[in-house]
């Protein structure tokens, strides 16, 4: 199974060029096909520490893309899942917090595309290494946030992921689908599981959300979210005469999705 990493970093001098030498270390080179760092407009040396490793010419399938301005994390996953050439995503936070030796740990569970089993496997940080409010408040908000959607996701927070790539591209999107992959994936029909997954001290810079700034943005997207979940049907086909395959990659669910309808509910959205 070959897969792309993407990692979205804004600012992160001093954390990504660390990140994208340990992924190549410690991410079999029979697994990973590329790596793609999406800058979403650091005004620091990000870029510059990614174009070193570039130039060194020991990283095979490493590429920058860089976001002329600065669009929010979920639009710079987008950004990488669009350009990646593999059909498995891992996904990471560019701060350093998550650990590459847990990608092939959570490859491990993960179903092939296109076969029944997981279509996201969510890491779920077991010993964090964030400020206590930091911890408070994430916590506090996985409690709301379960009880509202009903996910059963103890992390969703968590950066470190990994998913089908076209399953990813089905889904409604808006500005902080990172947060809800597991509740989107699942209404859209798809397994999903979680795995334990190391958690990190940051070794420079300072996170770029407060928790003030995440529980009024996490409000209005729970309110967006559970609206999405409740409006959506997908429906699973029971014959197709002759042998049906689904169209283009779009923004909307596909209507034969192999694994089946697992939790229902829910409906469309816009960027």
């Amino acid at each position: 199974m070959r897969i792309t990493v993407v990692i979205p970093a804004l600012n992160e001098a001093g954390n990504i060029g660390r990140l994208v030498a340990e992924t190549y270390e410690h991410v079999p080179a029979s697994v990973l096909a590329e790596v793609i760092v999406v800058d979403d407009g650091s005004d620091d040396t990000t870029p510059d520490e990614v174009r070193a490793l570039i130039a060194d010419g020991r990283h095979p399938g490493l590429r920058l893309l860089r976001h002329k301005n600065r669009s929010g994390q979920s639009v710079a996953l987008r950004t990488g899942i669009t350009a990646a050439t593999s059909p498995v995503i891992a996904t990471m936070d560019g701060d350093g917090q998550n650990d590459p030796r847990d990608i092939p740990r959570l490859l491990e569970h993960l179903a092939a595309p296109g076969t029944r089993g997981p279509a996201l496997v969510n890491g779920w940080r077991q010993t964090r290494k964030d400020t206590g409010s930091k911890r408070l408040a994430s916590r506090a908000a996985n409690k709301i946030r379960d009880w509202v959607l009903r996910d059963n996701c103890p992390d969703t927070g968590c950066g470190i992921k990994v998913y089908w790539r076209e399953a990813f591209l089905r889904i409604p999107f808006f500005t902080s689908v990172h947060r809800y992959l597991p509740a989107m994936f699942q209404t859209y029909g798809h397994e999903v599981a979680y795995v334990p997954v190391n958690d990190r001290l940051r070794q420079a810079g300072q996170s770029k959300y407060s928790n003030f700034t995440r529980a009024i943005v996490g409000l209005y997207d729970l309110i967006g979210v559970s609206w999405l979940r409740l409006r959506t049907r997908v429906p699973v086909i029971l014959e197709a005469v002759p042998d049906y395959q689904p169209a283009a990659v779009s923004g909307r669910a596909s209507t034969n999705d192999p694994s089946g309808s697992q939790s229902g509910a829910a409906g469309s959205s816009k960027d």
